[in-house]
């Protein structure tokens, strides 16, 4: 690659080539029939050849216009250019992370200082150079099948990390949190109830965040340790449904109580339904089994489908619902993924966020948490 640290001024070429043919300044314009002031200018730098003047000076020295032009060309770039390659380094933060993004969200501060911008980056990912890549234990819930953290979730992550830390709560105790399971049960009947998991999580020491999904993340929450007493479930409500939030929940939840996700890098969470069992590894099994009970007791649905199968009435589904005491909306997630029709009575899979949020700390949707 050039980097123009030997370019001259093509005046200078040109002064060479009239002591090699020992022809004096005047000589050549009365040759090119231009003005002596002309040549004068050319050889200080004072001015630009120019496509005609190339021409002219190709044919009375016989070296061709293109000479000419070339090096007018190479010796006006590097006047321009910058030893500290600004627009290269800027393309290089937006080839290894989603810059636009995160500035959008504050999670950035925009600067035209590159070496401003280049520490933020690091200080965000916690890495020492941006030829690093980030490394970031956790077990996260995803919807794909990718083997590999993209800078879109790493992005996400970090950030879920970074609200979490500005949490104070007491130290998590697992004995807490597995008497807290029944409570946190309990608010399955309505969906305003969700308000109340943030209070009941914080007294079990785990630290509970929301953080607005970056479209392309398919993420829907994680679970990951500030330290070996500080859990975190970071989730996104990217489907902002009863069902839903309520599955990622109790399925972080087992990562949690398992002590998943501090020092195994990334695990691979499939939606429950999108791949063969054999193909998801055993944590992600007990937690998508914990996670699947939490919501319906899985033998209760199982009789269920099998005394009404396949006149699924819309009257049998909200008094099954009555009967166990939750929302319908987790038994039509239920019946959905067991019967693989996801356009079944969706009207009951209500909303959640608002709620949720109301208590929760929150990262996003117009709200932004700064350090």
């Amino acid at each position: 690659m050039n980097t123009f640290a030997e370019v001259f001024p093509p005046g200078e070429i040109l002064r060479e080539e009239l002591e090699e043919k020992n022809w004096s300044q005047t000589e050549l314009a009365e040759i090119m029939g231009r003005p002596l002031r002309l040549i004068n200018e050319i050889i200080a730098g004072k001015k630009a050849i120019t496509p005609e003047t190339a021409i002219q000076l190709g044919e009375a020295l016989g070296t061709g216009a293109e000479v000419w032009m070339e090096l007018e060309s190479r010796y006006q770039l590097s006047k321009v250019y910058t030893t500290d390659n600004l627009i290269a380094r800027r393309a290089n933060l937006y080839r290894l992370f989603p810059v636009r993004e995160m500035t959008k969200r504050g999670w950035i501060t925009a600067s035209k200082n590159i070496e401003l911008l280049e520490q933020q980056f690091l200080e965000f990912f916690r890495i020492k150079q941006l030829t690093e890549h980030p490394v970031f234990c956790h077990a996260a819930r995803k919807m794909d099948s990718e083997s590999a953290t993209t800078p879109l979730q790493l992005a996400w992550l970090n950030r879920a990390r970074q609200v979490a830390s500005e949490l104070v709560i007491r130290n998590y105790e697992e004995a807490a949190l597995r008497k807290a399971l029944p409570r946190l049960s309990a608010l399955r009947t309505a969906p305003e109830e969700t308000r109340h998991v943030a209070r009941i999580l914080d007294e079990c020491g785990v630290r509970f965040v929301i953080v607005e999904p970056i479209a392309g993340t398919k993420i829907d929450g994680a679970c990951f340790w500030l330290d070996d007493d500080q859990p975190v479930v970071a989730m996104t409500l990217r489907l902002d449904r009863i069902d839903n939030f309520f599955f990622v929940l109790r399925h972080e939840l087992e990562h949690v109580l398992q002590r998943h996700g501090r020092d195994r890098g990334y695990i691979l969470d499939q939606e429950i339904d999108s791949e063969p069992a054999d193909q998801i590894n055993e944590e992600e099994k007990a937690a998508n089994a914990a996670a699947s009970e939490f919501c319906v007791d899985q033998a209760a649905v199982a009789d269920f489908v099998a005394r009404v199968a396949p006149f699924f009435k819309e009257e049998r589904v909200l008094q099954f619902a009555q009967r166990l005491n939750i929302h319908p909306g987790l038994v039509v997630g239920q019946l959905q993924r067991r019967l693989r029709r996801y356009d079944l009575f969706r009207k009951h899979q209500v909303k959640v966020r608002s709620f949720v949020t109301s208590s929760a700390r929150t990262d996003g949707w117009g709200v932004v948490h700064t350090n």
